[in-house]
């Protein structure tokens, strides 16, 4: 079950991971890498549902982007 992580967060995972900011339209930023693209939202929180469709936009485990 994933853990409910704070954007900053989640966007330096992803930052790790090979992906790069590319544009922010209103409350959520646009990352690319891999050959995927992400969106994060920029909330408080990002919830345990919304990270899962995160990771899964990206490709990625949980672990993998805790690392």
């Amino acid at each position: 079950m994933s853990p409910v992580l704070r954007p900053e967060q989640v966007i330096k995972g992803l930052e790790k991971n090979g992906f790069r900011f590319v544009k922010q339209r209103g409350s959520h930023r646009k990352y690319k890498g891999n050959g995927r693209t992400v969106i994060v939202p920029m909330h408080y929180e990002i919830a345990k549902g919304t990270l899962g469709s995160v990771l899964e936009q990206a490709g990625l485990t949980l672990e993998q982007l805790m690392k």
